[in-house]
This record gives structure tokens, C-alpha cells and sequence, in this order.
């Protein structure tokens, strides 16, 4: 298997872990690289067992399974550890606030065109419903709300028609750039787009004034 990885990073965990001793970052992180470094030699996710990651980390198989319930929520968490945190908004300018938004989606987008490893991994956590459920409440519904705070700032503050609905709105902006990363993967994804497209839709959902 090919391909960088795109910027992994400890693990933020799951939520609703159960309580007792406070588990070791170091061991988690142990664990995640192990996960990522058998997947870069070429171990297919479905060869992956509690009991080989665990030998390969040099841990316990107990203190794989304290933090995870099995490989499925353990994959998750992999793919969780290649996301980049996502940009906080400055507030200053929505036009620049959503340029900043749709440029974190358009550079995801590349590194999971670029990263075989990461391909892997997001088709693997995509086949599983209740693992996709669970990745899209606890990151994507955030990256949505964010997108969606700065379009209602924007109708409040005239920038943007507010006699549309936002989710609409959001669809609108981000789907360029999803369509090219998972329908149209051969287009284009280049330095500026982002700025292109916010553009483009911002002209045409400014306030008409004149009618």
C-alpha cells in the first residue's frame, strides 16, 4: 500500500467510554500507529486481528480491547487520527469564513486522492453503516454545524438572502468540491478553487436589490 499519510495525530477517542483507571495516551497512540504502520506494509484491514495489532504494538490483547470493543470501533478511531482538526472561522468576514471551510474540505479531498492508506481506510469505515453513523454525528455533523452558523451569520447580517433555506445553502457550497472527490475524481482540485466556487455561489445568493 502507497501513498503519504495525511498528518496522523492521537486519537480524540470516542465518546461515552466507560469510567475507571485513566488509560495511557502513549499506549493509544502505540496502537493507532501499529494499525496504520501494518496497513502502509500492505495488510489488508480485513487481515488485521485484536490479537496481531496487539503483538505488533507490543501490548497486552486486555488493554487493546479496554480501549476498543473490537477492530470496527478501532478502525474508526484510526480514521478519526488521520483527520486534521477542523479550521476555527475567524468571524471577521463571511466570504472569508466559508473560503476557509471549503479550502479544508478541498485539501481533505486531496489527501484522500493522494493517500492509498487513507482511501482504504475511509471505504472500510463507508461499508460499515453503524461505523459511518457514528463517524458522521461526532465529526461531519460538526463541520456541517460550523458551515451552517457562518451561512445564518451571513443572512443576518445581509450578506446572503435569508429567504433560503441553509441547508440548501450548504449543499451548495460544498458539493463542487465532493463531487470532484467522489464522483469525478479525474477533475481538478487545484489552489484557488475554494476561493472560486464561494465566489460564484456568493454572487448569487446575495440579497436582489432593485426588483
Amino acid at each position: 500500500m502507497t501513498g503519504a499519510r495525511p498528518g496522523p495525530r492521537p486519537p480524540a477517542g470516542p465518546p461515552g467510554r466507560p469510567p475507571g483507571r485513566p488509560r495511557s495516551a502513549a499506549a493509544d497512540t502505540a496502537i493507532i500507529e501499529t494499525v496504520l504502520r501494518l496497513l502502509e506494509e500492505g495488510v489488508g484491514i480485513g487481515g488485521l486481528s485484536m490479537e496481531r495489532i496487539a503483538r505488533e504494538a507490543g501490548v497486552g490483547k486486555a488493554t487493546v480491547y479496554r480501549r476498543w470493543r473490537g477492530k470496527e470501533a478501532l478502525i474508526l478511531d484510526v480514521m478519526r487520527s488521520l483527520d486534521e482538526p477542523s479550521p476555527e472561522p475567524a468571524g471577521l468576514s463571511v466570504r472569508d469564513d466559508l473560503v476557509t471551510i471549503l479550502e479544508f474540505i478541498r485539501r481533505r479531498a486531496l489527501a484522500k486522492r493522494h493517500s492509498a492508506l487513507l482511501r482504504a481506510v475511509v471505504a472500510h469505515v463507508r461499508a460499515n453503516s453503524d461505523l459511518w453513523r457514528e463517524y458522521h454525528e461526532t465529526v461531519i455533523q460538526a463541520r456541517r454545524e460550523t458551515l451552517l452558523a457562518v451561512l445564518r451569520r451571513g443572512m443576518a447580517t445581509g450578506e446572503i438572502r435569508d429567504d433560503e433555506d441553509p441547508e440548501l445553502l450548504a449543499e451548495l457550497f460544498v458539493s463542487p468540491i465532493l463531487a470532484r472527490s467522489m464522483l469525478h475524481e479525474w477533475k481538478d482540485l487545484s489552489d484557488g478553487l475554494a476561493e472560486r466556487i464561494v465566489d460564484t455561489v456568493l454572487e448569487g445568493v446575495r440579497p436582489q436589490t432593485g426588483r
